[in-house]
């Protein structure tokens, strides 16, 4: 007895994104399958990497962000890093080894992929507590100091901001800049906030096009997800509704760092599903995330989501 064998006359039916293959899902997940067992669709230069706690975690993706900074740096050329707010615990490894290295960070311009807003795209206000503005000056900027990225370089997913990074982050590759993209996958196998259920509205060519939506309506998978990472679990402070980036900018990467670092304890996790997704699934617009094994770069990931997949009492 199974998801498959009960779902239909249930309160779920045609409630996960309506292009998800709930048989294919399930072979993602087969017991037998390890992460790091390559697929054909993957770029030749994508790896996952296994890490054994989340300290580990933290540590290696840090490093990861700042030898992209170090290295651009050295090459004496402009960086672009497209940002997120969840994974979050490897900005004080990055502030850390850019100290450590003295590499003052003036040749980065950073965009963060996506912010909380309303029907409207209005934000929360820069200083609000949950402001992805807010939790990367904390995390990240201020604690650079002196070393920081200058405060004109930092993009913000604003309603008036948003619609320039296409046009500032193509500026910035045409003077020979690379593009970073750092990441995390959401429960709905969302990166930024694209979410799977935007796929009914394009053919595949069209979905890649997309830059950026605001005001983008949240799959309700992602609202509980954020009730669960970054709410308490109170699902009552999720906004839901985000601006965020789209394919159109996240697939230009010349290089992609992920993190996905999803258990909870006790054996409990959020997140093994969607990462075998991403890693197996192949790509298809309804499982935005599927695309990611196909940009060069490394993905980072907690050893309890690779599996197995199976029931257990906690």
């Amino acid at each position: 007895m199974n998801f498959q064998d009960t779902v239909k006359g249930s309160l779920l039916e045609g409630f996960y994104p309506a292009g998800w293959d709930m048989e294919r899902i399930d072979a993602c997940c087969d017991e037998n399958y390890r992460a790091e067992e390559r697929q054909a669709f993957w770029n030749p230069e994508f790896q996952p990497v296994r890490c054994e706690n989340i300290q580990e975690f933290d540590t290696y993706m840090g490093h990861e962000i700042a030898m992209q900074i170090k290295n651009a740096r050295d090459r004496k050329e402009k960086l672009a890093m497209i940002l997120p707010v969840g994974p979050m615990g490897m900005y004080k490894w990055t502030v850390y080894f850019l100290k450590q290295w003295k590499i003052c960070c003036d040749h980065v311009f950073t965009f963060n992929m996506d912010e909380w807003s309303d029907g409207e795209g209005n934000t929360l206000a820069a200083d609000d507590p949950a402001a992805f503005q807010n939790a990367m000056r904390q995390a990240f900027f201020a604690p650079l100091g002196e070393l920081t990225v200058p405060e004109q370089q930092r993009n913000f997913a604003t309603k008036e901001n948003l619609p320039t990074y296409e046009d500032k982050i193509a500026s910035l590759k045409a003077e020979g800049a690379r593009l970073v993209l750092v990441y995390g996958i959401g429960r709905a196998c969302h990166i930024a906030f694209w979410e799977p259920h935007f796929a009914a509205e394009y053919g595949e060519e069209e979905w890649k096009k997309q830059t950026y939506r605001i005001g983008a309506k949240l799959h309700p998978l992602t609202v509980e997800q954020n009730a669960i990472t970054s709410f308490k679990s109170r699902t009552t402070l999720v906004p839901c509704r985000a601006n965020t980036i789209g394919p159109g900018l996240f697939l230009q990467a010349d290089y992609a760092i992920g993190g996905c670092d999803g258990a909870l304890g006790r054996g409990m996790q959020w997140q093994g599903m969607s990462f075998l997704m991403t890693l197996r699934y192949q790509p298809d617009i309804w499982v935005p995330s599927s695309f990611i094994p196909t940009l060069p770069g490394r993905l980072f990931y907690l050893k309890e989501l690779e599996g197995p997949l199976v029931a257990e009492c906690n």
